[in-house]
């Protein structure tokens, strides 16, 4: 803000108090602000239009004709006064006329104006009204002038309140013109339906006071907020133990760049001069970032002025006191939370029993968040444009990461559709709950093993729930990605521990750390694998865990500690070559001969196995069975690898199926190689979850399967089902001469046989 939009709004401040401090009613000193604003900026023409009953509504003006007041009305989005406030922006012309928004109104006497800038009255991020000044001479209105008329429309919000020019009445036509059903589409991350009241995981602060009655107290209190937004960034920058690098590296060293901004500092210091509060000042250089975002079409810059919001928002919160995120207030009822992005441990840090889903305006298939969430089975959509600006706290939402949409406020008819799926969907649920003490056996009598997939200490109590019979894969990175830190040998002995005192006398097998690929670590620091054009194929899982032997050595001697006394079930993950398991296995050798020698109380036994991801594996399983009590076909990354296809990328997500012959025949060859061997073999990810590819998967001889928990039930009742001779006699024949469309043929089998398939 220059110096002399500065003084121009400061004036104009000055004379608004007292007019509203007046006595006189409120459409007197409407009329009193109009004048006082058209004088101050020089301008001829000087409106004031409010939301009333849905309409904007001229409540006073000075300039145009005396009888259009109160006579005068357009629809949000109709004309130059409807648009401004439809897209809360402000407006800048030297020619109205030519504007294709333009809508000349008769009544109003505006023909002989030709310039016009206008700029919304916001009110808890919503249009209550517009200010629009017009002049005689086509002209563009100087900078001073937009900056002082933005300004003063953020003061006249408040005294507008204040003094009741807005009755219930046109608040809540506000409500019914700007808060109609919409609804939001984005990316599918984690699958689900769930309804409730949007949350913002960084709740708003709203602004109550907008004129400062001391400046320099005002100037202190953001004096003050800096140093400690600086300070934290500072801290967020020294607390990786590793050191950063890559991206990490580059977005902190942004945000200290814009915290240590002197321009920005300035702006906001001369915004406080005007009269403004605090937190007025931050808010209205936050608007003036946003206008210019909007012009931005660089996606780089654009990125770099969205940082900068965040940066705002922090100090906002901390200057006004407000800090906390909505998981330290606490949800009140059923939620879906909203945020432009979150964090695995502040995704943990929310009550699950009222956090129903989440949305995301980024995120990623293979963001740390995401994966967090689908083990907690909260569905989660993202990629969502824009949407700060559609929802607004407390607005009711449905959640329908199936088919990729959200409907904000929707209508009752939409509602009552929406429940009527979900109370279907729940009655599913019921039924599956009740087969939680069924023993999955198949109709000619063969029992299957069916585990859970699980990674959080409170992922335990789906053990029970659901009857399984273990859990097929412990997933011990979480630890890692929730921590600030490498946690401490003596932390993933405690959580190891009491994973298995959980899950009593059932199986709990224990995946080594899969770290790198898509679970980057900010503390964790290698040079070469930096930037990797294909982090899924690259440095990853026990390639990581072999090089940073530390790593993998404190977590060997967490889990054999961990075990004493029980039967230990470790599994190494992204296994290609044998030599790469026996220098795992021997890294577990060397603590376990340690603990020996420091008497240490050791496990029973140790079941030694291997996740199958990398295709090479399986040209030398003859050479490695002999060595391990079980193998697992990881068919999440095998499907990946054996079509070339990265996951984690949208336009390839669904385009191969797993019930491609390319699939079932590859499971079915290993297969074939591993019999005569003393193993077991299962499958470990989301093929088999889904009923029809639990089926082919029990085709082929696969009787084991680590599924999600809410996977469980309906597998179970596929299993009861099913009879495995004649699904496996009808594989045989389906895959030495398969058909056209392997999933239809599959699904007319499986109807005709009476057997539920999704």
């Amino acid at each position: 803000m220059t110096s002399g939009a500065v003084a121009a709004a400061r004036n104009i401040l000055t004379r608004l108090h007292e007019v509203m401090a007046s006595r006189s009613h409120a459409q007197a000193k409407l009329n009193t602000v109009a004048e006082v604003i058209g004088e101050c900026l020089d301008s001829e023409v000087c409106s004031i239009y409010l939301l009333r009953e849905g309409m904007l509504e001229l409540f006073a003006t000075r300039g145009l004709a005396q009888e259009a007041v109160h006579v005068t009305r357009m629809a949000v989005g109709e004309g130059l006064v409807g648009m401004i406030a439809e897209q809360i922006e402000t407006l800048n012309l030297a020619e109205a006329a030519t504007h294709p928004d333009f809508s000349y109104r008769p009544e109003t006497g505006e023909e002989k104006f030709h310039s016009f800038a206008g700029v919304p009255i916001v009110r808890r991020e919503r249009a209550v009204g517009v200010l629009s000044v017009q002049h005689v001479d086509p002209r563009r209105y100087e900078e001073v002038e937009i900056e002082a008329l933005q300004t003063v429309a953020m003061v006249l919000s408040e005294l507008i309140v204040n003094a009741d020019l807005i009755d219930e009445e046109g608040a809540s036509a506000l409500d019914m013109a700007q808060t109609g059903p919409e609804q939001l589409r984005g990316l599918t991350l984690v699958k689900g339906l769930a309804a409730g009241a949007a949350v913002f995981h960084q709740p708003r602060v709203t602004i109550e006071h907008i004129v400062a009655e001391d400046t320099e107290a005002e100037r202190q209190r953001v004096f003050l907020a800096f140093d400690k937004m600086r300070e934290q960034i500072d801290r967020m920058a020294s607390q990786a133990e590793f050191g950063l690098g890559g991206e990490q590296e580059e977005v902190l060293e942004t945000y200290r760049m814009f915290a240590y901004d002197e321009g920005w500092t300035r702006r906001i210091n001369e915004a406080i001069d005007s009269g403004l509060t605090a937190e007025a000042a931050i808010e209205r250089v936050q608007q003036r970032t946003r206008m210019r975002m909007r012009q931005i079409d660089d996606p780089l810059l654009a990125d770099r002025m969205h940082d900068l919001e965040d940066l705002a928002n922090r100090l906002l919160r901390i200057v006004s006191g407000q800090i906390g995120t909505a998981a330290t207030l606490g949800l009140r009822s059923d939620a879906i939370l909203i945020a432009r992005n979150l964090g695995p441990a502040e995704l943990l840090e929310y009550d699950r029993r009222r956090l129903k889903g989440v949305i995301l305006e980024e995120g990623s298939l293979t963001s740390h968040v995401v994966i967090v969430a689908r083990a907690m089975g909260i569905p989660v959509l993202g990629r969502v444009r824009g949407l700060r600006g559609v929802v607004r706290e407390g607005d009711q939402l449905l959640l329908d990461a199936d088919q990729a949409t959200a409907m904000v406020r929707p209508s009752p008819g939409v509602m009552e559709a929406f429940e009527a799926r979900f109370a279907k969907s729940r009655e599913r649920q019921a039924a599956y709950a009740a087969l939680r003490d069924v023993k999955p056996v198949s109709r000619d009598g063969q029992r299957i093993q069916v585990k859970i997939n699980a990674g959080l200490r409170d992922d335990l109590a789906n053990l029970s729930l659901t009857g399984a019979d273990g859990i097929g894969l412990f997933r011990t990175e979480f630890q890692f990605l929730v921590s600030a830190t490498l946690p401490q040998r003596e932390r993933q002995t405690r959580l190891y521990r009491d994973v298995m005192e959980a899950a009593g006398d059932k199986p709990v097998v224990f995946r080594t750390v899969d770290i790198g690929g898509d679970k980057t670590l900010p503390y964790l620091r290698h040079d070469d694998g930096e930037g990797e054009e294909n982090p899924a194929m690259g440095w990853r899982a026990l390639r990581v865990a072999l090089e940073r032997d530390g790593l993998l050595k404190a977590q060997a001697r967490a889990l054999l500690e961990a075990g004493a006394g029980r039967t230990l079930h470790v599994m190494f993950p992204m296994v290609a070559e044998p030599w790469e398991f026996d220098a795992a296995k021997a890294v577990f050798d060397g603590q376990l001969a340690y603990l020996k020698q420091q008497k240490k109380l050791l496990p029973e036994a140790i079941r030694y196995g291997v996740m199958l991801e990398v295709p090479a594996l399986a040209e030398q399983l003859d050479l490695l069975a002999p060595k391990i009590s079980f193998l697992s076909i990881g068919t999440n990354d095998l499907t990946q690898f054996l079509f070339a296809a990265d996951r984690s990328n949208p336009k390839l997500a669904e385009r191969y199926d797993w019930l491609s012959p390319a699939i079932l025949r590859f499971i079915q060859r290993v297969m074939r190689s591993v019999e005569g061997f003393d193993i077991d073999v299962g499958v470990c990810g989301e093929m088999g979850g889904r009923q029809l590819e639990a089926l082919a998967l029990l085709g082929l001889g696969i009787r084991s399967l680590s599924i999600t928990p809410a996977a469980v039930g309906p597998v179970k009742e596929l299993v009861a089902k099913a009879d495995l001779g004649e699904i496996s006699a009808a594989m045989k024949g389906w895959l030495a001469s398969p058909p056209p469309d392997l999933r239809a043929a599959m699904a007319e089998w499986a109807a005709a046989r009476g057997i539920h398939t999704d």
